[in-house]
């Protein structure tokens, strides 16, 4: 009797080890999925350091931290190189796609204009938005129209009907330098002309 229940137990005990062992196996796989690129891992919160060139990317589900190896940092975030281990540092505003540091944001997420390093749903004053680049371009304010020119036709004063007359502005120094979007620096109009030169035909001056 003693036999038996001495050979039940080896068994039950031989079980109990076999399924330890199916259950570290299955573990050890997925940590290892887990742990790409790293240097130390955690079975519950991922890698801890990551080998030379990648970053640590740490992310919460919960109250719960983990962490992974990758060669760059997702949008959002930015790396920051350092003498231990690299880190994907996110970025301060939730409307920056890619950033230079925390707060200098150069790339802005749909529906918002890059200005300055950051993020704005609609450009500040004395700005217009430029949709192609998803930026705001500062606006200049040019100065007083000149007055209209002499009223020409192919570089004729007179013998025309009709003619056209021109006048320009100036563009403050300053706004030239910033590359500011500036408005319409010429205009141009119809006018009437001489349909007869006194005394010949009489060119504007050059």
């Amino acid at each position: 009797m003693q036999w038996i229940i001495f050979m039940l137990l080896l068994f039950i005990s031989s079980m109990e080890m076999l399924t330890q062992n199916r259950w570290k196996k299955q573990a050890s796989a997925g940590l290892l999925e887990n742990c790409t690129g790293c240097v130390l891992c955690s079975e519950d919160n991922g890698c801890i350091t990551c080998h030379q060139r990648l970053f640590l990317l740490i992310w919460r589900d919960g109250i719960r931290q983990y962490g992974m190896c990758v060669h760059t940092c997702p949008p959002g975030y930015f790396g920051v190189r350092g003498l231990e281990v690299n880190r994907c540092t996110k970025c301060r505003s939730p409307s920056c796609e890619s950033c230079f540091s925390r707060d200098f944001c150069m790339k802005c997420k749909d529906k918002f204009y890059l200005y300055k390093g950051q993020c704005f749903r609609q450009c500040p004053p004395g700005t217009a938005a430029q949709p192609g680049a998803r930026e705001c371009q500062e606006t200049c304010e040019p100065g007083p129209w000149g007055e209209w020119s002499a009223c020409t036709h192919e570089s004729r004063t007179c013998g025309c009907k009709w003619g056209v007359e021109t006048r320009v502005r100036e563009v403050p120094e300053a706004a030239r330098e910033d590359g500011s979007a500036c408005p319409a620096l010429l205009e141009t109009r119809r006018c009437r002309m001489k349909k007869h030169c006194p005394g010949g035909e009489h060119r504007a001056p050059g």
